[in-house]
This record gives C-alpha cells, structure tokens and sequence, in this order.
C-alpha cells in the first residue's frame, strides 16, 4: 500500500515558491516530498533552476516530510565527494528524512563545463563508482579512491548524519534497472509499468522502497489546463532518448514545436476530474510502487491541494 508525495519542480518555481508548495503539501496530507535537481530548466517557459541543496535547507526548517532528490547526478556537474557532503548535511538537517536519489543525468545539465557527453554505458560506470565514493564518504572515514573516473585524496566529512543515507537510483530501462537492483537502496522509475518493478525486486531489489512519479495540471478548465501542460512541459511527450543529449533549453523548445496539443491531451491528466486524478496515481498503486509523487504543472495551487487533501488522496489505497 504506497505512501503519497509531492514532487516539487525546481525547472518551474522559484525558493520561496517551493517552500510555500512543500508546507501546502504537508497541510493537504502529503507524506513525503520529492524535489528536482537541475542547472537548468527543460524550456524557457518553466523560467527557474534553484541550486537543490539550498533549498533542501529551507525545507529541512519548514517541513516535517521526509526529502528526497529525484534525481541528483552525482557524476559530472558535481564531484560524487562534494555530493557526499551536500546529502550527509541534508540528512543531519532533516534528522534522518534525507534520502538521496540518483541517476546517469542529462547533458541538459551536466555538460555546462564543455566535457563530453559520455555514451549511457559509460554513465552508468560513472554512476556506480561515484555511489561507492559516495557511501564510503558517508561513514566519517578518510577515503582514497583512484578509480576508472574518480580521484578522491584524504578526503573525510565530518558532518555525517547517524544512519547511512539511503541512495535511490533512477532507472528507465534494463540496464539501470538492474545496477539499481545490485548496487541501490531502492528504484525510481517515472513509468507505472509493473514488469520493470518486476525485473527490479527479482534482480536483487526484493522489498526495497520503489517510487514514481506523475505530473498533472489542475484547472477547472480543460482546455486551459491542456494549453498550460503544451506551454510549460511538452518536452515529456518527446521521445526516446533526447531527453539525455539534448544540450540546452533552446534545443529542447526546437523539438518540442513536434508536440501538439492533442498529444498532451492524451497523455496527462488535465482538468478537475476527480476519477481521472485517481486512476492517474492508482496505477502506480496496481504495479507495485511503494511511494507516489505528483506534481501540480498548473497555477491553481491552491484548488489542486484542496481536491487532494477532500477527494483525491482519501480515495487511493495507502499504507497507514
């Protein structure tokens, strides 16, 4: 039976705006927050890309939920031993509500130095090393790593919480599926399709924590609502794997010109429709995800809390 959370976008909201959502969130009965680590937006209409860790701070104060990235790329932008600190200190802030959630990243991000990007196989390498740096700078001890892409010399945190964080990595295909399963503390997928849940606790996952996630647009107006989804994230409808190589938000506002309206409206939950919202996130119910996030896209914060909080959450299956 899943937990339910809010997924606070860091491409479309500003600080303030997120902690405002977060103590919204925690009010209409959410039990967990996922937040979004990004250098930039996908488009120039989302308009914002907050550093992550600063806000994580913020929240630590503001909220009671436990906080998770989804996801954090630990290999590229930022040294997997700066990440160590950065979620050692969240963990400490949030007394032990920091989970830290990663994955192979997006050129989107990762490439601002003017580095390569690496073929996904080669990110998954990265990954996996940059996990082991990252859990050995967790216990408090010196590390010295020399590795296939990492150096680490005398490094050691001295702010390190009492439990290890959990690292949750994300995967969209077999590959990352089966590195989340040998090497994670849990699996984060965006689709609810019940055969990689599957391949996941059969290939090493068993009972460990799964999340996923959705996106939404409240609005009493379903046409409004499907031109605000086409305006700020036609970039989900893309497909394949441009998601990944695609380098900047101009590149990204260049394909999505592809996507039409009816696209989106055939593809995300638009509107006020109390089932539709239900059968959304119940999906991920039926293939076997033990928390759920949503994400509000549309203005009307306050009308998508209220119909969680009254018709929407009491009416999903849930853990206690």
């Amino acid at each position: 039976m899943p937990e339910y959370g809010y997924f606070l976008s860091c491409e479309q909201y500003g600080p303030a705006e997120l902690i405002e959502q977060a103590r919204m969130a925690e009010q209409a009965g959410f039990q967990a927050l996922w937040i979004s680590d990004h250098y930039h937006p996908w488009n120039g209409e989302q308009g914002q890309s907050p550093f992550v860790w600063s806000v994580i701070g913020a929240l630590s104060d503001a909220v009671s939920l436990p906080i998770e990235t989804a996801v954090t790329c630990p290999t590229v932008r930022i040294h997997p031993a700066v990440v160590a600190q950065a979620a050692a200190t969240s963990a400490v802030m949030t007394d032990g509500r920091f989970r830290l959630g990663v994955g192979t990243g997006e050129a989107l991000n990762e490439h601002i130095f003017g580095d390569a990007w690496p073929a996904a196989h080669v990110r998954l390498e990265m990954l996996e090393e940059a996990i082991l740096i990252i859990r050995r700078l967790l216990t408090g001890e010196e590390v010295n790593h020399h590795g296939t892409h990492y150096t680490v010399e005398n490094a050691r945190l001295y702010t390190v919480p009492d439990e290890p964080v959990p690292i949750d990595i994300s995967g969209f295909g077999p590959s990352a599926t089966k590195l989340a399963a040998r090497v994670g503390d849990g699996y984060i997928t965006m689709m609810p399709d019940a055969s990689m849940v599957e391949q996941y606790r059969k290939g090493g996952g068993g009972g460990k924590l799964v999340s996923g996630g959705t996106k939404v647009c409240y609005d009493t107006d379903r046409d409004a609502a499907v031109r605000t989804v086409h305006r700020l994230w036609a970039n989900e409808q893309l497909p394949g794997e441009l998601g990944q190589v695609l380098p900047s938000p101009k590149h990204f506002e260049q394909a999505q010109t592809l996507v039409t309206e009816d696209m989106v409206r055939d593809n995300r939950v638009c509107g006020d429709d109390v089932d539709e919202h239900v059968a959304e996130l119940k999906q991920f119910a039926d293939a076997g995800f033990d928390r759920v996030y949503v994400n509000q896209i549309g203005p009307d914060l306050r009308g998508f809390f209220d119909l969680y909080r009254t018709k929407v959450l009491p009416q999903l299956p849930q853990s206690a």
